[in-house]
């Protein structure tokens, strides 16, 4: 059985989503940030960045959540060569640029030393995000497949990722289509399984 190492409300929850989705079955393996299991010398042997998601296959270990939702889900690639272009340039935008917008505003830390370069971090992340909506509303209607239907591999990824704008000062409801698109997730019962289970 596949154990996938996540914490709560981080972008490996997208794993799960996919694995409830398509009905593998896994064991979840809690990774507690809290206490920085983390970085400690058993989580490392899995997972020698610290980071979750991690991966254990009958293979070996996997790791980056986007490695992984291609192994486990390989069926929602789209089948044209464009739209699965289209679609992994969709997911390593949501890793490469917002993501870390969101991360300056917890773990300045990995940027910076002084204390008050944390601040100033934690305080562009409202209007780093919000550009970051703003690019995706005019984005996500021209994707050549379906969004919000757990039809693409990009669909928890983007979930997972709206997830966080309340927390990062941004509302929502001020972006029409993504507002949609979360509302359409919602209804998802591998989204409701996650949020059943504490992931989320």
């Amino acid at each position: 059985m596949l154990r996938l190492h996540y914490a709560p409300r981080t972008i490996s929850v997208a794993v799960a989503i996919t694995l409830e989705e398509i009905g593998t079955p896994y064991e979840a393996v809690r990774v507690d940030f809290a206490t920085a299991e983390q970085a400690q010398e058993d989580y490392r042997r899995i997972n020698p960045k610290g980071r979750v998601p991690a991966l254990e296959t009958p293979d070996g270990i996997l790791t980056e959540t986007g490695a992984l939702l291609e192994y486990v889900a390989p069926t929602l690639i789209p089948a044209d060569p464009y739209a699965a272009a289209k679609m992994r340039e969709l997911m390593c935008y949501l890793n490469g640029t917002m993501h870390p917008h969101h991360a300056h505003g917890l773990r300045g830390e990995r940027w910076a030393d002084q204390e008050s370069s944390f601040a100033d971090m934690k305080q562009k992340v409202p209007e780093r995000m919000a550009d970051c909506c703003t690019y995706l509303e005019e984005q996500l209607p021209a994707l050549p497949f379906p969004i919000g239907q757990m039809q693409v591999l990009s669909d928890p990824y983007l979930y997972v990722v709206l997830t966080w704008l309340k927390g990062d000062g941004v509302d929502i409801e001020d972006h029409p289509v993504l507002a949609q698109f979360q509302h359409q997730m919602n209804t998802q019962a591998s989204v409701q399984a996650v949020y059943e289970k504490g992931m989320l």
